[in-house]
């Protein structure tokens, strides 16, 4: 098993999310029953504004690194030419950059339980993401939730023209920036 490889094999691709999976779990004891008494609401606030902030960041991400910069665009770009394939992030990558880009400044910035509900939010995003996406590319999208974010989904994949619907678990930032569907953009396709 490659450990950067884009296209994962389909234990390297389950990998991940048992990874992360076991990563939130681990998190969400660690604060629930270790945490300092009495901080509760804070560290649960705290975990829902990393939650929050995984949206944006989701969106910002794809529009400005996977459709904007090299490589990333041209690794991005093999998944829309095969979208039924199992490629991702390497997990290693991931695991890095969430440490160091999320977990280290807020450790640097405050303390070890804030740090730690700040990267469950955000690990919780990032865990839903991948199962939501996952779901969108691999036809299980039970329930009007999933089918209106497969409906989406679909029109940023759609051909010649990904240039809107940059968000995967909600269209929100599409909608503040202005990157929603646009319905003109079908008729020039």
């Amino acid at each position: 098993m490659r450990l950067f490889a884009l296209e994962h094999s389909k234990a390297a691709y389950l990998a991940d999310f048992a990874l992360y999976g076991a990563a939130v779990l681990a998190l969400a004891v660690a604060l629930g029953f270790f945490g300092p008494e009495g901080r509760g609401a804070e560290l649960a606030a705290t975990a829902l504004l990393g939650l929050g902030a995984w949206t944006l960041v989701e969106y910002g991400l794809h529009r400005f690194v996977l459709h904007g910069l090299q490589p990333f665009r041209r690794w991005h770009a093999l998944h829309h030419a095969h979208p039924a394939a199992l490629i991702c992030t390497p997990t290693l990558l991931s695991a890095a950059l969430i440490a160091l880009l999320v977990f280290l400044p807020a450790l640097l910035l405050s303390d070890l339980w804030r740090a730690c509900a700040l990267t469950l939010g955000l690990l919780t995003g990032y865990l839903a993401y991948a199962v939501v996406h996952h779901a969108l590319h691999h036809g299980m999208a039970p329930g009007r939730w999933l089918q209106r974010r497969r409906h989406w989904h679909a029109l940023h994949h759609r051909a010649g023209d990904p240039g809107d619907c940059y968000g995967v678990t909600t269209a929100l930032w599409d909608r503040v920036f202005g990157t929603g569907h646009r319905p003109d953009a079908d008729r020039k396709a």
